[in-house]
């Protein structure tokens, strides 16, 4: 996703080929979730802004906007795979494959959804999104007043922009007033602005700070060295416009993206490098130098993955997935122990387990229950193993007496004679 540094990029590229020059026309497709999402049409969007001159760029963390001449501006948002191309200028040389380099762009571009035409310039310039989860919107507004206006009021301070408000102090204040990992608070846009995923691993690693401390736990040394690496992270990646290459030698992002390779990410000092998720996003950690001082959000089990099972979060703070794990965790040990303890044999176990779950004095009635019908299934069990051997006794008891009956059938008739005359 285009963090701070990207969107720096793209605002760089904006001043340079659109500043004081009038828009003569705009191409546009509709779009019902790029513009339609944020209350805006392609239209709309077009009716607003051409013939209108473009006085200047700017950028709050990862929103960018043109600033109009008149109260109606564009405010935008790359989302995850959006970017601002040129037609006489390449500005995004790294999305490039190696192969492609040397061959000319596209024009227009796949996947463009508005091409901006200026006057008495044979440029343009296209905003192009793949997955349409960038946002275009016309916010209406004095230029100056932009950033008290919605979407931008509701993101937090933007580090290379608001030095003044984003101080050591005020960082210290939000850490401490939140209870979550400390990369979860810092990829929150209304915390602070611009920061995203390599960034955030950027500026930990360099502050020698594990992601899955929570923001409360920090001493005042720390939470200095946080500010002071993200001061630097963020100041570099913008003053180079994100260019990889220029960014130092030491810095992991030239590392870490290696996951799952055999031998492969690694530091050039030898230092391994380990992935594991947090805040929903994977983060790429230093284990030798990310200590763990504090109460964490969970502990790295293996090199490249994180226990669920072994979260120490507290009970407020687990997730719905974790509760669930654990809630079955303990269900299954609670069965194992109920079945060490009654003996009960497994035809039993397979007949209660079809039984749904229900409040703790329901399963006591199920396990009484359970006790007075144990005998049952072996009772039933034994029945169906000595049926046939009861089949052949009374078989044999029967021949026998058919024997002994036609031995003595005159004696029986006799002694029937005889009682049925004591009889009568």
């Amino acid at each position: 996703m285009p963090e701070i540094g990207e969107v720096a990029r793209i605002v760089h590229f904006l001043r340079k080929h659109c500043a004081n020059k009038k828009i003569s026309n705009i191409l546009i497709q509709e779009d019902n979730i790029v513009y339609g999402k944020v209350g805006t049409s392609a239209s709309a969007f077009q009716k607003a802004f051409t013939g209108k001159k473009i006085l200047d760029a700017k950028q709050q963390g990862k929103y960018f906007w043109l600033e109009m001449e008149g109260k109606q501006h564009p405010v935008m948002h790359l989302g995850m795979t959006g970017w601002i191309k040129f037609k006489n200028d390449d500005t995004s040389h790294y999305y490039r494959k190696p192969e492609d380099e040397n061959k000319p762009q596209e024009w227009p571009p796949r996947f463009w959804k508005f091409i901006l035409q200026l006057e008495d310039d044979g440029n343009e310039i296209a905003f192009v999104d793949p997955r349409r989860l960038a946002r275009i919107r016309v916010v209406e507004a004095e230029a100056e007043e932009l950033r008290n206006t919605t979407p931008l009021r509701e993101n937090g301070p933007d580090p290379v922009i608001d030095k003044d408000i984003l101080t050591e102090a005020w960082l210290e204040e939000k850490l401490k007033s939140k209870k979550v990992p400390v990369k979860a608070l810092m990829l929150d846009q209304a915390n602070i602005s611009g920061i995203g995923n390599w960034v955030a691993d950027e500026i930990l690693y360099q502050a020698r700070i594990h992601p899955e401390q929570y923001s409360y736990t920090f001493s005042s040394a720390q939470i200095s060295a946080l500010h002071k690496a993200m001061m630097d992270v963020c100041g570099t990646a913008v003053a180079v416009l994100s260019d990889s290459s220029k960014f130092p030698e030491t810095w992991l992002m030239r590392y870490r993206w290696d996951k799952g390779k055999k031998d492969k990410n690694i530091l050039p000092n030898g230092d391994k490098i380990v992935h594991l998720k947090v805040g929903g996003r994977t983060s790429a950690i230093v284990p030798r130098v990310q200590k763990k001082t504090g109460k964490v959000a969970g502990d790295v089990e293996s090199a490249d993955e994180v226990s669920e099972d072994a979260a120490e979060s507290p009970e407020e703070e687990a997730t719905p997935k974790k509760a669930k794990a654990t809630k079955a965790k303990s269900k299954k040990a609670a069965a194992t122990a109920k079945d060490e303890d009654m003996e009960v044999v497994k035809p039993k176990r397979s007949r209660t387990t079809k039984r749904k779950a229900g409040t703790n004095e329901e399963d006591a009635g199920a396990a009484v229950k359970s006790e007075e019908e144990e005998a049952k299934p072996v009772k039933k069990r034994q029945t169906k193993a000595t049926k046939a051997e009861e089949t052949n006794t009374t078989k044999t008891k029967t021949e026998q007496n058919d024997i002994k009956t036609e031995d003595t059938e005159g004696s029986t008739r006799r002694r029937s004679g005889r009682l049925s005359g004591k009889g009568v």
